[in-house]
């Protein structure tokens, strides 16, 4: 599977031009892939307004996505802020070249900046069946709760959008080797880089780690688009020699 990360900054609570943006980076792709993975809130950046950003299901943002997504025959990922009702999800959406529509809502709440109170926490693990990989999604804060990610589905592909800030990016470097390894799986993990308006500096360090942690792609700290292709028959040839996730623990989670 080959798979198209957008490492970039974003602009403060702007929809409209964070969709331009990304808009001409996705029509500059010139080979084939198979699914584009976008930042966390990638239309707003990580706000706690979400009263002056959210939008809907219906609304212009997820139609744009499945436009895009039909257009260019791919799969894209990226989380958006959501309103139902009178409640704000931080959603990741998966939108198939079909323009069928799945989500996962982000389970950990970043208390740190107090998103708990003005989000409603995810219910569920997620997992996306797509060209045949089982892909599970999370955002962010997920990265630092091993359970919840634990690869008890043989999920193939784990993925995790974020706004990881600078001051913090040794953790999300060593998190996210540490999940490809424990959970014998791809791990995508894509940060976005900038300034937000609450003066927090992000450096991406965007990455992709095979089954036994070895970089497919290192930490990135540039504006780019970077393209991987992932080799699933290699990853579970590994899981054949190295049998560890049939000595997993069997546990259940409540929500």
């Amino acid at each position: 599977m080959i798979v198209s990360l957008i490492q970039a900054p974003l602009v403060w609570e702007s929809p409209s031009e964070n969709r331009l943006y990304f808009e001409q980076k996705i029509k500059a792709i010139s080979q084939h892939t198979d699914l584009i993975v976008l930042p966390e809130m990638f239309s707003t950046g990580f706000t706690m307004n979400p009263k002056q950003v959210a939008e809907t299901m219906q609304g212009v943002t997820i139609s744009w996505l499945i436009e895009i997504a039909k257009a260019k025959n791919t799969a894209i990922t990226g989380s958006l802020v959501i309103q139902e009702e009178e409640q704000f999800f931080n959603r990741m959406v998966f939108v198939f070249p079909s323009g069928k529509l799945e989500y996962y809502d982000k389970r950990h709440l970043f208390t740190l900046a107090g998103e708990e109170k003005v989000y409603q926490p995810g219910k569920e693990k997620k997992i996306i069946e797509y060209k045949n990989w089982k892909i599970c999604l999370q955002v962010c804060y997920d990265l630092r709760f091993p359970v919840f990610a634990r690869n008890i589905e043989n999920y193939d592909l784990l993925i995790y959008v974020a706004n990881w800030p600078k001051v913090r990016i040794n953790t999300w470097d060593i998190l996210l080797k540490a999940r490809a390894v424990e959970n014998l799986s791809y791990v995508i993990g894509l940060n976005r880089i900038g300034l937000d308006d609450n003066e927090h500096e992000y450096i991406g360090h965007s990455q992709v780690i095979d089954e036994l942690g070895n970089y497919l792609l290192e930490p990135q700290r540039d504006e780019h688009v970077f393209h991987l292709e992932l080799d699933k028959e290699k990853m579970l040839e590994t899981r054949k020699k190295l049998n560890f996730l049939n000595d997993r623990d069997e546990f259940s989670i409540s929500y």
